[in-house]
């Protein structure tokens, strides 16, 4: 597929971002590494206004086509503009929406967080605005923010600007791997230019408003907000999200120059995406790890129990305790997210109710995990988990979680092969960035055997009350035992982490396991609190 004329000419009036495909790769000429960087930019570039309108117009009808495409191939496109204060961010954005269908784009804007963001990880807000497969999502300032302004403001120390800086490489690789085409944006002007834009600003009573107190001391201290700018380009700069750079003193040179890089980078996402499937490959395919053998499952000692009495007295001392651990989490705002997973009638429910019968239940939310339906098929497949991440100082409980990836997606083949097995590192990834952000993880695999569930089975089935509870699902999932165990038993193995270990209950004793659950947990909260 050839660009239209106008793409080619403004090709020759700028040096656009000419897009080399290298394997998965994608170079660029404005690729932050390696080059003088923001101040040795040369601002003095311009295009004049008749030639820079013809060529919007023109690019403009290419944009429309291209959007039409991406949506009828599921394409979700990302567009972010980051820049100095006062570079045109909002102006380039309307600019560059025009031509587009506003059915199919969403704009957001990035100010500081509100107070209920605050209570979340950093990521969340923008996980939970990542688009449809189809639709575009562009971001006036973005997740960028945390390693940008925030860090200017004091308000991160280096330590956790490196989280920080290693969550948004992970966040932009998951979403790249997925499909997603990352546009990034930055507008540069100098220092001399911001502050006259900010001084025309001030001298209107309608726009004054625009220039905060932030804004003037950033100008103020120019050179060292460029630094810390310079230093978030290099560390997150990659080939599967490169940073365009913009001159931005001129606004018709600029509006070309930033139409023309999205029509080049989703002209080459239509063209990649058919030729990998005309070559049968996925986007984002990983080499497989062939052979895997682990057996944690079978070295589980089924035969521990716990008699009734010493049962009670245990668990009634476990949730005391807890009660009084629930109310010290919220005062120190510390977030804590239990996932329980097992075989079918290993006990969840029953653990979950022995869990949460002496919390306060406007601090906790149980969240069962159905198949997704046909919102969620249209996002990446974390998006509606980061949707039901709990607050600072609360508890979220999942009843079977986003591990269903490496499980029943993965037997039922419900996802290709490179997605289950890509999802190991994507999972382990979201985690970090929760762990990073001071929740408490923890990850139950209620274990029973097979004679046990089918006793369990048939106990559901002759009991009118319990009937509910016994699907023909449950039984045809019984009959590829073998498939599962290998498929948990590697789950295992690969996602448990320092950061959010799995723990295997010995299940066949429905008290043992009640007990182990809870003495897990308060232990785990225990030790945080004496961090």
């Amino acid at each position: 597929m050839m660009p239209e004329p106008s793409v080619r000419r403004a090709r020759e009036l700028l040096p656009v971002p000419t897009f080399q495909t290298d394997g998965d790769a994608r170079r660029t000429e404005t690729r932050t590494g390696g080059i003088a960087m923001l101040e040795k930019m040369d601002l003095s570039k311009t295009m004049k206004p008749k030639e820079a309108k013809r060529l919007l117009e023109e690019a403009g009808a290419k944009l429309g086509w291209l959007q039409r495409e991406c949506k009828k191939e599921g394409i979700p496109t990302i567009i972010v503009f980051e820049g100095m204060g006062a570079a045109g961010k909002g102006v380039q954005i309307n600019r560059l929406i025009q031509p587009l269908d506003p059915r199919g784009f969403a704009v957001y804007t990035s100010n500081h967080p509100t107070r209920e963001e605050r209570l979340r990880p950093f990521l969340w807000r923008y996980w939970t605005r990542t688009p449809e497969k189809g639709r575009i999502a562009i971001f006036d300032r973005s997740w960028y923010r945390s390693v940008q302004a925030d860090r200017f403001g004091g308000a991160k120390g280096d330590k956790k600007i490196e989280f920080d800086y290693h969550d948004i490489r992970s966040f932009e690789k998951q979403l790249y791997d997925d499909g997603t085409v990352l546009i990034k944006f930055f507008l540069y002007i100098d220092k001399k230019e911001q502050k006259k834009r900010f001084e025309r600003l001030e001298a209107s009573k309608e726009t004054a408003w625009r220039v905060s107190k932030e804004d003037k001391r950033r100008n103020r201290h120019f050179e060292e907000y460029v630094k810390i700018n310079e230093q978030m380009l290099e560390a997150t700069d990659s080939d599967y999200a490169p940073w365009t750079l913009v001159e931005a003193v001129d606004k018709n040179y600029a509006a070309v120059k930033i139409i023309t890089t999205v029509c080049e980078r989703l002209e080459y996402a239509l063209d990649r995406k058919r030729q990998l499937a005309e070559a049968g490959i996925k986007a984002g395919e990983v080499v497989l790890r062939e052979g895997f053998k682990s057996d944690v499952l079978s070295g589980m000692d089924l035969s521990k129990s716990l008699e009734r009495d010493e049962y009670k007295k245990q668990l009634l001392q476990l949730q005391k305790k807890l009660e009084r651990l629930h109310n010290e989490l919220y005062h120190r705002r510390i977030p804590v997210i239990i996932g329980f997973e097992g075989w079918d009638a290993g006990g969840k429910g029953g653990a979950i109710r022995r869990l949460t019968s002496h919390l306060d239940p406007r601090g906790y939310q149980v969240i069962p995990t159905a198949a997704p339906n046909d919102i969620e098929k249209k996002h990446h497949y974390l998006w509606r988990f980061y949707n039901e991440m709990p607050k600072a100082g609360h508890v979220a409980i999942f009843d079977r979680t986003w591990y269903g990836r490496v499980m029943v997606e993965r037997i039922e083949g419900f996802c290709s092969k490179e997605e289950w097995a890509r999802a190991y590192g994507e999972i382990n990834e979201m985690e970090k960035h929760l762990a990073n952000d001071g929740a408490i993880i923890l990850k139950f695999w209620l274990h029973i055997d097979k004679d046990e569930q089918e006793r369990r089975f048939k106990a559901r089935m002759e009991d009118p009350a319990k009937q509910w509870k016994i699907t023909d699902e449950d039984w045809r999932n019984r009959e590829k035992w073998d498939l599962y165990e290998r498929a948990v038993n590697e789950m295992l193995i690969r996602t448990s982490t320092t950061y959010a270990p799995w723990i295997v209950v010995e299940g066949n004793s429905k008290y043992y396991a009640r007990v182990k659950v809870l003495k897990t947990v308060v232990e785990a909260i225990e030790k945080r609190l004496k961090e």
